[in-house]
């Protein structure tokens, strides 16, 4: 059998290719994104913002809409506690409904029979970052401890591992993106939202459930704040009401 040698052009050609950089998530933009829905639709009653966010970042395991047109996801933000978790899980709890509630580190680590409650009736557990950093503001390593340092302490006390994460104010580069998804999570946006974090501030509870109520929409993703005295005093009804439309909470 007759064997071919390599030439010395071949070598140098194969070393170059060997050499050469790679792409990495380094390579992609920095650039700090605020994501919000927007107030347009279509058709659906569907926001454009998140249908958008979807087109434009879903290769990054990036979402603000589920492709389920019968389903509405519930999620709550938990940075700190004021009481009205409690009320919020017995209201989940008797409409039989599960929810995504993501975490900061500051909350895993003080309201631990909150969380152990929340796992125990068949909750999910979100990644908001150890910190609530603004994710594009951090470099890509320190990104990885942001969000690994809350995953590795809720694994350790509380045995559950998280797999979404929700970036702090829905701020995000591509790189940010990018370096959650090689961690294994995906990025969960929403697409409704409204102003109920202000605690000095509520909204009106009738006001508040038409709002919540007349943005349905299938796919949705639905951010809400536990610290909302307004949420937790409408949840029972804004469930019921989205029922009533034919969605699956």
């Amino acid at each position: 059998m007759k064997i071919k040698r390599i030439t010395a052009a071949a070598l140098t050609a194969f070393v170059m290719l060997l050499s050469m950089p790679q792409t990495s998530v380094q390579a992609l933009s920095c650039q700090k994104n605020g994501y919000g829905q927007g107030t347009a639709t279509d058709s659906r009653n569907c926001p454009l913002g998140a249908s958008d966010f979807n087109a434009q970042y879903g290769k990054y395991d990036a979402y603000a809409l589920t492709n389920d047109e019968n389903r509405i996801i519930l999620t709550f933000d938990q940075g700190y506690e004021n009481g009205y978790t409690a009320p919020i899980l017995d209201v989940l709890k008797e409409k039989n409904v599960s929810a995504i509630f993501f975490l900061t580190g500051d909350y895993a680590k003080k309201e631990d029979e909150l969380v152990k409650r929340m796992i125990d009736e068949g909750h999910i557990l979100g990644n908001h970052g150890m910190t609530h950093a603004s994710m594009p503001d951090l470099s890509a390593d320190s990104l990885k401890e942001e969000i690994m340092s809350l995953h590795n302490y809720v694994l350790d006390k509380y045995g559950y591992e998280m797999q979404y994460l929700r970036p702090p104010c829905g701020e995000f580069s591509e790189e940010s993106l990018a370096v959650t998804s090689e961690l294994g999570y995906k990025t969960l946006m929403w697409s409704f939202a409204y102003v109920d974090w202000k605690t000095d501030a509520q909204p009106d509870p009738s006001a508040a459930l038409e709002k919540i109520t007349s943005s349905a929409h299938g796919g949705g993703i639905y951010l809400l704040h536990s610290v909302s005295s307004t949420n937790a005093a409408v949840l029972g009804d804004v469930i019921d009401n989205l029922r009533a439309k034919g969605y699956t909470l």
